[in-house]
């Protein structure tokens, strides 16, 4: 019996380490392909070297590096911000208020890309933070995800507000966000890294060089004739730490947001 049992369990945890060991190479080839040479690295060498200083010289005199992570950080705080409070805003009203055409398709925004860009210039909005998030300051999946979460906030606490005369703006800041706190982490984990990883709309509407974007830079430095492949995942490593990071300090909230969102 015991013989059964640890067969089972054997290809199962092997299984689990085939599978981390997977997952975390990527990661481990990028850190180490930073501190090497770009003709180490296009030999396959992955070990760590001793190129990071050199890389890092060569990424600050080739591309403006710190411009381009505090344009994509500054672009994807603020849009972040607004978007959770746009789209907590409307998931909160679609689950309280009710209307028959709530439930209406919303459009792709492939789709709408050229009449946008025509707005935007005609407003003199191109390489601007309100340009950046205004486009996405709403997004159906944000919506739906608050929507979701919002099916298991209890109507009557809302109800026993309005009783008290509360009003409703009132109800959303004073009842509804401090109870739906861990949503509003997983939603602000998912909603920074799709801002800060947007590339398609930054490449249409940041012309200027002063106004480039992580993504944008990551792209131009694979432009040339020639890549220095130890400067460009520098770079990478770069662009994937702060997503990394707030990943790993907000993973708990994270995981009991996701599983709200499906009760």
């Amino acid at each position: 019996m015991k013989k059964r049992r640890f067969l089972p369990r054997f290809f199962m945890y092997a299984f689990l380490v085939i599978v981390c060991i997977g997952s975390i190479f990527p990661f481990y080839w990028m850190l180490s392909s930073a501190t090497n040479y770009s003709v180490d690295i296009i030999k396959g060498r992955y070990m760590f070297g001793t190129a990071f200083i050199h890389n890092f010289k060569t990424l600050l005199k080739n591309v403006n590096i710190t411009g381009a992570f505090w344009n994509s950080l500054r672009n994807t705080l603020v849009g972040t911000t607004v978007s959770l409070f746009i789209c907590s805003l409307a998931g909160y009203g679609f689950q309280v208020y009710r209307d028959k055409n709530k439930d209406l398709v919303m459009v792709p925004f492939a789709s709408i890309v050229v009449p946008l860009f025509k707005m935007f210039s005609t407003f003199k909005l191109l390489d601007t933070t309100a340009g950046f998030i205004l486009p996405s300051i709403s997004t159906a999946f944000l919506i739906f995800f608050f929507r979701q979460n919002s099916m298991s906030f209890p109507m009557e606490i809302v109800q026993a507000a309005r009783v008290d005369g509360l009003s409703e703006f009132n109800i959303y800041l004073k009842i509804y966000v401090p109870v739906m706190l861990p949503t509003f982490a997983a939603a602000g984990i998912v909603t920074f890294m799709n801002n800060w990883n947007n590339y398609l709309w930054p490449l249409i509407i940041m012309r200027t060089q002063d106004s480039q974007t992580m993504p944008l830079l990551l792209a131009s430095m694979t432009a040339g004739y020639t890549t220095d492949y130890g400067a460009l995942m520098l770079a990478v490593s770069i662009c994937t730490l702060p997503t990394i990071l707030l990943f790993i300090t907000q993973q708990k909230h994270f995981i009991s947001g996701v599983i709200g969102s499906v009760k």
